[in-house]
């Protein structure tokens, strides 16, 4: 698809970053957000301590971000998902992809995740994830926001997005539902993870939860411990489950404890989503070598658009050989090393804190390495001092379309929960 976008000279916006160094005030109403918590946790077995330990996962300011470049993350999605149809691209993909992935049921992975940093020259694509956590509590955290000393706010295309996201979200689970299962919809649909209790994200689950019943979907959250799948018919506590939002990090479904749900997903006994198809196609880091190759992606018959895109968005990223040892170890404070199969932040190194113990381990297989692309900042006020914290910028996807962005602020060399003054944040496009 041609557009006229594709001559869009990234700029620096100076509003923008004048308001992430200059602007400190605390937007964040913990009473909203509390209120807001409690009330859609209610009858769910939270109890008040649990609202308010959840306050370590939000900052209470927001991230100022150009709408220009919002609009660019968003046409940059449109181009990796046009290169995902490829017929090379895919052929290369599974070629590395395990088995399981080569099976194609329809559905196209719910709630994908495209991870940015924002810098003089645009955004760059950091990571894509499926099942990409944090959606759920970045609407309530989104609308629990006071204004700031700037005029400027989340715009008329956020609270539009933020008023249409429930239904946003009841639309996805039933399309991904009828890419498999023809034109009905799903009585019953389970949140699926280990021992989800114990999960970082199970108050997001609670949200998903509280939010598809009362669009009519009967909705449970499950280990995969409870489900049986006999006769063409997956259970789980004496009930046909239709369909799995599926959050383990298991992306093949080939470990022992997930095993019914793998057969239970190849015999095509419920839609999964988002499932190993998906992840092989979209969220392999093996993929961004692929990515970061535009003449690779011409060749094979992307557009020019498309292209131009990927070429300015995909920081270059290739797979770690323990051929390429000496040449990787001398570039190293310029790369970024991640494990194939990881996610989130496990296992991922800053070449330049890396110790020769940690290259050798890097160098045993399943690493790519990526060049390095600095995270944005933002400045804060914390106990009278003024600190300086990096910025990263997650959206939130469905079939190439933003259902939402949102902010992490943190401190490290990976995105965490950790830091004073950061977690979860809100966009204020400007």
């Amino acid at each position: 698809m041609q557009d006229s976008t594709h001559s869009y000279q990234p700029t620096a916006n100076t509003r923008a970053d004048q308001l992430n160094r200059q602007c400190y005030c605390v937007t964040l109403d913990r009473k909203a957000l509390d209120d807001s918590l409690l009330m859609q946790l209610s009858g769910a077995g939270t109890e008040p301590s649990t609202v308010s330990e959840l306050h370590r996962l939000f900052s209470n300011t927001p991230v100022f971000v150009p709408r220009e470049e919002i609009a660019t993350m968003e046409r940059i999605v449109q181009a990796i998902e046009s290169a995902t149809e490829l017929p090379s691209y895919r052929e290369r993909v599974l070629s590395w992809a395990p088995e399981i992935a080569r099976f194609d049921p329809g559905p196209m992975g719910a709630f994908m995740g495209y991870d940015f940093h924002l810098g003089p020259g645009g955004p760059r694509l950091i990571e894509i994830n499926t099942n990409a956590g944090g959606a759920f509590l970045n609407v309530v955290l989104a609308r629990a926001q006071h204004r700031c000393c700037d005029p400027s706010q989340q715009t008329a295309a956020t609270h539009r997005a933020l008023d249409g996201f429930e239904d946003a979200v009841l639309t996805m689970f039933k399309r991904e539902w009828q890419r498999q299962r023809g034109n009905s919809v799903p009585s019953r649909l389970a949140i699926v993870d280990d021992a989800p209790e114990t999960q970082f994200m199970f108050p997001e689950f609670r949200l998903a939860q509280r939010l598809l019943q009362a669009k009519g979907i009967e909705t449970l959250i499950l280990d995969p411990s409870e489900l049986e799948h006999a006769s063409g018919t997956l259970t789980a506590r004496g009930k046909p489950i239709d369909m799995v939002y599926n959050r383990l990090v298991d992306f093949a479904l080939d470990t022992p404890p997930h095993a019914t749900l793998r057969h239970a997903y190849q015999d095509g006994a419920a839609v999964v989503t988002p499932n190993p198809h998906v992840h092989a196609m979209l969220a392999d880091k093996r993929n961004l070598t692929l990515l970061s190759a535009p003449q690779s992606l011409r060749d094979w018959g992307l557009n020019e658009a498309d292209a131009g895109y990927l070429e300015r968005a995909v920081p270059g990223t290739r797979q770690v050989s323990r051929n390429d040892a000496a040449e990787l170890w001398s570039a190293r404070r310029q790369l970024f090393f991640k494990p194939v199969a990881g996610h989130g932040s496990k296992g991922v190194y800053r070449g330049d804190k890396m110790t020769r113990r940690v290259f050798e381990h890097i160098l045993s297989g399943g690493y790519i390495a990526q060049d390095l692309v600095p995270a944005g900042e933002r400045t804060l006020r914390i106990d009278d001092a003024v600190v300086t914290r990096k910025v990263d910028i997650r959206l939130y996807t469905y079939a190439g379309k933003s259902l939402l962005a949102a902010a992490r602020i943190y401190q490290g060399q990976t995105t965490n929960f950790r830091t004073p003054g950061g977690g979860f944040a809100p966009v204020f496009q400007v």
